[in-house]
């Protein structure tokens, strides 16, 4: 049998034109080139979108019978001292007291007592956080201000078992670092937190 005789010169000619044809159609036209390159540039330009970027609440942080509670701050007016607060006669327990409000009356809850929290008596410690809604307007009495906080929608948790009924009902959700969120929307819309001629229905 007659031995092949191979022409590896043929051979390596055929390769290298075979890699050149693979890296010209490997390698995008400039104007492919520019594209991707723009494309790159917009991209980097972005800014880098967070986790719950656009599902975060601001709430205002307030301590109350040695847990903390916050009240979303789009409902807040304002903080007062707790100064010349008036006794009201035949009210609920829970009522504190009215404060005059540049011409106002503010009816102040004891959330301690609404939410059947331990009391204590008040100091000038003690702060009222007033919410106003439309036409409602409600004061809220904190034992202390913790300040504003940034709380991630998506973290806001049911209410406990251990909570009451009443409490269950104004919160919006309690956060992993035990946050109480109060819904502030409901607590002004509740017809038995409202005044109405200096009298609590």
């Amino acid at each position: 049998m007659k031995a092949r005789i191979i022409d590896w010169e043929a051979i390596h000619h055929r390769l290298a034109a075979a890699t050149a044809a693979i890296s010209e159609s490997a390698d995008p036209s400039p104007e492919e080139s520019r594209r991707i390159l723009e494309a790159r540039a917009r991209a980097a330009a972005k800014p880098p979108i967070t986790p719950d970027e656009a599902e975060r609440i601001e709430v205002l942080a307030f301590s109350l019978a040695g847990e903390t509670y916050g009240v979303e701050t789009c409902h807040v007016r304002e903080v007062r001292q707790l100064k010349d607060l008036t006794a009201v006669p035949c009210t609920p327990p829970f009522l504190a007291g009215v404060m005059n409000l540049r011409g106002r009356i503010i009816a102040i809850i004891d959330l301690r007592k609404f939410f059947e929290l331990p009391t204590k008596g008040l100091t000038e410690l003690n702060r009222a956080i007033v919410l106003t809604g439309g036409d409602n307007e409600l004061g809220l009495l904190a034992d202390s201000i913790d300040g504003v906080r940034s709380v991630a929608v998506s973290d806001l948790q049911d209410g406990l078992p251990t909570l009451s009924g009443i409490r269950d009902r104004f919160l919006k959700g309690i956060t992993g670092q035990m946050l109480a969120v109060l819904d502030g929307a409901r607590l002004l819309a509740d017809a038995g937190l409202k005044v109405n001629e200096k009298v609590i229905r």
